[in-house]
């Protein structure tokens, strides 16, 4: 949410839960890894809404199991990649937990009041942009739990991309403070769900094409040798904790500007906004619906 506050500035907020064996599995992740992604989850959506980050708050529930020096691992981790982005750790909450460890982060952050971005500004016109390529955590995710039947060296870039995703701080500021983008939100559950949540708030269609779509080349090779559609799988994966952003034509030297401050992250577009209210994928000349992405309920 972005909460209006005094002055100029607003305040972006984000809130961000990691529980034990959900969301990560102490055998495949480290404590500096839970950590640094705790935070790193929460600045991606600070970043979706143009918002600098500025301060944060960790609420730990710790099993007696764990150890202290993972305690100290975790914390450390979160301190380190706060203080890459000059956010402030202001305090917290820590308990006891008689189930799993859960990890509890709030982020706040400022922004400019005319430079906010929400989900909701995408035009019929506008031009559909992503950053970096998806897929990368996914096929990361499956091959560490399948890591019996796939090959570790290989994949270890995408398992990286799992396990320490990187937020796309400077390209969020970014892209709001030069008022580049009509919307714009993270990807956190996937490009699919990107997608539909933008469309949706915005009241507008979306077409993809499928051509387009930059799915990580690792990844790629990963899903073709274990069986699955690619394209499928990368926009249904989530955790890419990329930015799905529109911008209308008359932006284009703004987006030139983005571009020169974000250095070699590549931005690709991938389809454009419509007024009818259909979200669809164009693949091989045919439309077909665009597939939902993850699920947090489905067992």
């Amino acid at each position: 949410a972005v909460v209006e506050w005094t002055g100029r500035d607003d305040i972006g907020v984000t809130s961000d839960l990691l529980a034990e064996g959900r969301h990560f599995v102490l055998a495949d992740h480290s404590a500096e890894m839970v950590g640094r992604k705790a935070l790193a989850v929460n600045l991606s959506d600070l970043a979706a809404m143009g918002s600098t980050p500025r301060h944060a708050l960790l609420s730990l529930a710790i099993p007696a199991p764990c150890l202290v020096t993972d305690v100290d691992a975790l914390v450390g981790a979160l301190l380190a990649l706060a203080a890459h982005h000059r956010t402030t750790l202001v305090g917290g909450n820590i308990s006891a937990s008689t189930g799993p460890l859960f990890i509890s982060v709030t982020a706040t952050g400022s922004v400019k009041r005319r430079r906010v971005l929400t989900r909701a500004g995408a035009k019929p016109g506008d031009a559909l942009y992503v950053s970096g390529t998806i897929g990368g955590a996914a096929a990361g995710l499956a091959s560490l739990q399948r890591q019996d039947t796939v090959g570790n060296g290989e994949f270890s870039s995408c398992r990286q991309q799992h396990l320490r995703p990187e937020p796309r701080v400077i390209l969020g500021t970014a892209l709001g403070r030069n008022r580049a983008a009509h919307a714009c939100v993270d990807l956190s559950d996937g490009l699919g769900d990107g997608v539909h949540q933008l469309a949706a708030a915005s009241r507008v269609g979306v077409q993809l094409e499928a051509d387009t779509i930059p799915i990580d080349p690792k990844a790629r090779a990963w899903f073709e040798q274990t069986g699955f559609d690619p394209l499928t799988a990368a926009l249904t994966g989530g955790e890419d904790y990329e930015l799905l952003f529109t911008i209308p034509a008359a932006f284009r030297g703004r987006l030139t500007h983005v571009k020169q401050l974000i250095g070699d992250l590549p931005l690709t577009r991938i389809g454009v906004v419509t007024k009818d209210r259909q979200v669809v994928l164009r693949r091989d000349g045919k439309n077909e619906s665009l597939p939902n992405s993850y699920q947090h309920f489905m067992m």
